[in-house]
């Protein structure tokens, strides 16, 4: 192996053991390893920026921008508030309703956002009933990933496979990501409600307090509603017209973005630009750039060739083995190192003779989306509610999430195997 493949090797593996160790930020790891594959020759800055799929911060960003701008009008903690309400208080249907959102929202905002808006909320109303949080925040954060796998947008790992694969559309994640994600979520229910029901009681005095509060009294800004609710739409349809417009999702985004701050004026400039996780943002470039030295020296080629040799070429074995090594290894380690490392691995099958990768991008899809839900350090959502979950006095261990969580992922991957062998391999 030539001494470049080795140094890019040694780097990425320093640097993604220091990530799983979390002593030091993610981003600034990633952003050190970046700078070391070009200090060292390794790539060269041109190269670099040439990995650096603008694509995907693009969407990220211009999706931020829309959703914290929306987030200032009360809207999200409207529908939670009404949802609780048309459950008459009860807190086995408002866990449920709860889910529901979640994952909605996160198919067309994306999970880390929606968790953001949707813990506070749920805060206010177990307190207003008087039960144990902690149910409804871990089905929440099952619910977001489930929700993330569902579209083009939802999840970052979708987000880097669309902008890595231009025949995945949004509507090609639709059709084949929403069905699946459906099946778990109704497989799922069931299974929260037999999980947690005991441990939320309420009263019916209590249950008539959730009935007496003003969901109204929540939007705060209806003239912004207006503005924000019109832009999301345009915004969500030139998502599904993308390609026979043929623009980037990424433009969509960020036009959707920009003629939302154009109508609301320069007061909002600020928070806009202050709602956008530019610590996010720059994890994805280093990482991209940190990739890009395992592709560059021939590294990503040789595990390709390796796992080729392992399942024979064959669809049907390559399709699972992607699947569950996808699930098992975004349950305990970030799953947006590991997509950046393994989007160029399946391009190379393509160049390797497997003719069909469609089913290979879908299986990375779903195992890295559903994966995260096996730990409690699987997903950022995860990481998000726990930190939010520990400040409200609720913390969430990694012992007891797992209890649930890991054994729920474990059904959504056998769901999706059966779900592709069904659907691609038939």
């Amino acid at each position: 192996m030539e001494q470049q493949a080795i140094w890019a090797i040694g780097i990425f593996l320093i640097i993604y053991g220091m990530i799983i160790s979390e002593k030091i930020h993610r981003t600034i790891l990633a952003m050190f390893g970046a700078v070391f594959m070009v200090v060292l020759g390794i790539v060269d800055q041109e190269t670099a920026l040439h990995h650096i799929d603008f694509n995907t911060l693009g969407l990220l960003i211009g999706m931020m921008i829309i959703v914290g701008i929306t987030a200032e009008t009360g809207l999200f903690k409207y529908v939670a508030l009404k949802a609780a309400k048309m459950a008459k208080g009860k807190p086995k249907r408002i866990m449920v309703a709860l889910v529901l959102i979640t994952a909605g929202g996160s198919a067309f905002l994306d999970n880390v956002t929606t968790v953001l808006l949707m813990v506070p909320v749920t805060f206010s109303i177990t307190r207003q009933l008087r039960v144990n949080p902690i149910p409804f925040l871990i089905t929440q954060i099952i619910a977001a990933n489930v929700g993330g796998t569902a579209t083009l947008i939802g999840d970052p790992p979708n987000i880097m496979i669309g902008s890595a694969v231009k025949e995945l559309t949004f509507m090609a994640f639709i059709n084949n990501l929403t069905p699946i994600a459906i099946i778990i979520i109704l497989a799922y229910v069931p299974l929260f409600i037999m999980m947690f029901g005991k441990q939320i009681q309420s009263t019916p005095e209590l249950q008539r307090s959730i009935m007496e509060m003003d969901e109204k009294a929540m939007i705060t800004d209806h003239k912004l509603l207006k503005k924000c609710l019109n832009v999301l739409s345009v915004t969500i349809l030139g998502f599904f017209l993308h390609q026979s417009l043929h623009l980037e999702s990424a433009t969509v985004a960020l036009s959707g973005a920009f003629l939302l701050l154009l109508l609301t004026g320069e007061h909002m400039l600020e928070k806009a630009f202050h709602s956008v996780e530019w610590i996010t943002i720059f994890f994805f470039i280093g990482l991209f750039v940190l990739v890009s030295g395992l592709v560059e020296t021939g590294v990503i080629a040789k595990l390709a060739a390796m796992a080729i040799d392992v399942t024979g070429g064959d669809l049907l074995t390559t399709s699972m083995l992607i699947l569950w090594l996808s699930a098992i290894a975004s349950a305990f380690l970030d799953n947006i190192p590991f997509v950046a490392t393994m989007i160029p691995m399946i391009q190379e099958m393509g160049n390797m003779g497997v003719s069909n990768l469609e089913p290979l991008w879908w299986s990375l899809a779903l195992g890295a989306c559903l994966g995260g839900n096996g730990t409690l350090i699987g997903a950022s959502a995860n990481l998000i509610v726990a930190g939010l979950a520990g400040k409200e006095g609720y913390p969430i261990t990694f012992v007891k999430y797992l209890k649930y969580g890991f054994p729920l992922m474990i059904l959504s991957i056998v769901l999706s195997s059966i779900y592709i062998y069904i659907r691609y391999l038939m």
